[in-house]
């Protein structure tokens, strides 16, 4: 093992412990602690664990590398996942936050007053989060697997072990503190090598202002090799693509289950609406990050890598080739390594360029650190997700109500371990890159949850009978037309990852005609619909707006 990796390891241990000690101290003791950390998280922490239970291996590890191979086609990823948070801090978190429940399903059963709707939507939140969780564990492998020069999916069966311990001792109590640690961990080892690399290629320590200028040479060095153009739009993608992707990952932004829980960790309405408006600011220090990082990556290997001698690359190149992520052949036979003679995934590229910049071992290690941060994070919240559905909506909900806490805790903690196991067996030879992986999440989530949790909170006459088709058409539709575009059955020229815009519309459509055609909710439900429209302490009853008792009418 090589210096570089032990320095890796070492760091990466360092804040494992950090992250088990984190979640020991503040172990779950009480199904309140296990499911929403007490709803006792202030709105500035919060908004901290949102940003990193956010930052998922998608963003860390892949979203620079999509950036950097798309160029201008992957403003789609930053776009739509900032504009989701838009939507769910002003239309539904703080909604959510006062009708007081523990889980997306529970909400919907609740609402709909439908134990067929509960079960339907914990079902649906369990496939969601199990698609998006395999995305963390492949982006683990990566890491895992470049430390210690193995193969991507032994370094998955390793984060496996991992993820499962922190997770499964902490419940959403102690996640909610080591996502803050994490947060902290990943966006230090994110900034710090753009920061670098700035000041390598430009002299200047600020990549956000610099990074303009580095865009316009690739322009020019990309009409030199005769290929798209790096910013030129819809060169990678079609229009309707763009569009499609767009949609899909703002309407599943607001519609992820193991986002919307997050908001249930807090004590009002009003610190919903503060969480969401800092986990933006916490959140767009790395999506303003991510096209630097991409512009300076894809400028060194075209101007440092590319053009070399095959036979004296860099050292670092071998190191990834034996990841499998990276592909390096003189395919024209001229003993000189060209630009389109490189073959290099997505999802190493944010890992492969501290090496590829020569900054140094420490920030070799503390980019690893700061992936597996960002991977342990969102698994740590999708397994909290995947433990409620099952344990608190399925198990107590509908099969033992009458079970006590222990028996809750334990079925919550089961579930994590056996989820954690199955989709680590899925991860060790992914279905694609993290990003497309993720994204089918997001295309599930909307298509699922999105017109009934919007209708559910904003429209009083949408009934179970509604909510209950409006899920299963919307559930079928995704799924099935992300099958058929793997398989090259398109409609309007979409992929599999812009799947939202097919099913959201479906189940906005059936929800709405199934509610209208069928008999209105209970005078009761309708009343409490209203009643979250207002401020927590107004209640709406008798057809009149009161304030609580102390305050009189």
């Amino acid at each position: 093992m090589d210096n570089q990796s032990i320095v890796s390891i070492l760091m990466i241990m360092a804040t494992f412990g950090l992250y088990i000690g984190i979640s020991f101290y503040n172990r779950a003791k009480a199904t309140s602690d296990f499911y929403v950390a007490s709803r006792g998280v202030p709105p500035f922490w919060n908004g901290m664990a949102i940003g990193g239970d956010w930052m998922s291996a998608a963003s860390f590890i892949g979203m620079a590398g999509t950036l950097m191979i798309l160029g201008y086609d992957g403003l789609a990823y930053i776009m739509g996942w900032t504009g989701g948070y838009l939507f769910l801090t002003f239309l539904l978190a703080p909604q959510l936050r006062k009708y007081g429940r523990y889980t997306v399903p529970e909400f919907i059963g609740d609402r709909f007053d439908s134990n067929a709707a509960r079960l339907i939507a914990a079902i649906a939140t369990i496939i969601i989060s199990f698609v998006y969780i395999i995305g963390q564990l492949s982006g683990s492998g990566v890491v895992i697997g470049r430390i210690l020069n193995i193969e991507a999916m032994y370094g998955t069966m390793i984060g496996v072990v991992i993820i499962a311990i922190y997770a499964t001792l902490g419940g959403m109590k102690g996640i909610t503190w080591t996502q803050v640690a994490q947060y902290i961990i990943l966006i230090i080892a994110y900034i710090i090598p753009i920061v670098f690399m700035s000041l390598q290629v430009t002299g200047n320590p600020m990549p956000w202002l610099t990074y303009g200028n580095i865009v316009s040479q690739l322009g020019e060095l990309d009409k030199e090799l005769g290929i798209s153009e790096y910013f030129a739009p819809f060169a990678q993608s079609d229009k309707s693509q763009f569009i499609a992707l767009l949609f899909t990952l703002m309407v599943g932004t607001a519609a992820l289950p193991h986002v919307i829980v997050r908001f249930y960790t807090v004590s009002t309405m009003k610190a919903a609406r503060w969480s969401g408006a800092w986990a933006l600011l916490f959140i767009a220090l790395l999506y303003l990050s991510a096209p630097a990082y991409a512009a300076f990556s894809r400028f060194i290997l075209m101007t440092q890598v590319a053009g070399s001698p095959i036979d004296s690359l860099p050292a670092w190149t071998t190191n990834w080739v034996d990841t499998g992520r990276l592909k390096v052949a003189d395919e024209n036979g001229d003993g000189i390594l060209q630009w389109q003679e490189i073959v290099i995934s997505n999802d190493i590229v944010v890992m492969a360029t501290p090496e590829i910049a020569n900054l140094g071992m420490f920030v070799i290690g503390l980019v690893a650190a700061g992936a597996m941060a960002a991977a342990l994070s969102t698994a740590g919240g999708l397994l909290i997700t995947i433990s409620s559905s099952f344990a608190h909506d399925i198990y107590y909900r509908l099969m033992n109500p009458q079970a006590s806490d222990k028996r809750r805790l334990a079925a919550g903690r089961w579930a994590i371990v056996l989820s954690t196991i199955v989709a680590g067996i899925v991860a060790l030879d992914p279905p694609g890159v993290i990003t497309q992986i993720v994204a089918w999440a997001f295309a599930i989530a909307g298509g699922t949850f999105f017109p009934v949790l919007l209708l559910g909170v904003w429209w009083k006459r949408c009934n179970a009978k509604g909510a209950i088709a409006g899920m299963l058409s919307g559930l079928f539709v995704t799924i099935t037309y992300i099958l058929l575009a793997r398989q090259g059955i398109t409609i309007f020229g979409i992929l599999d990852t812009g799947a939202g815009i097919i099913g959201v519309p479906v189940n906005l459509i059936v929800t709405y005609l199934v509610s209208k055609a069928t008999a209105a909710p209970s005078q009761r439900i309708q009343d409490e619909v209203i009643d979250l429209r207002y401020p927590e302490q107004m209640t709406y009853k008798d057809g009149e707006v009161w304030m609580d008792e102390s305050a009189g009418k």
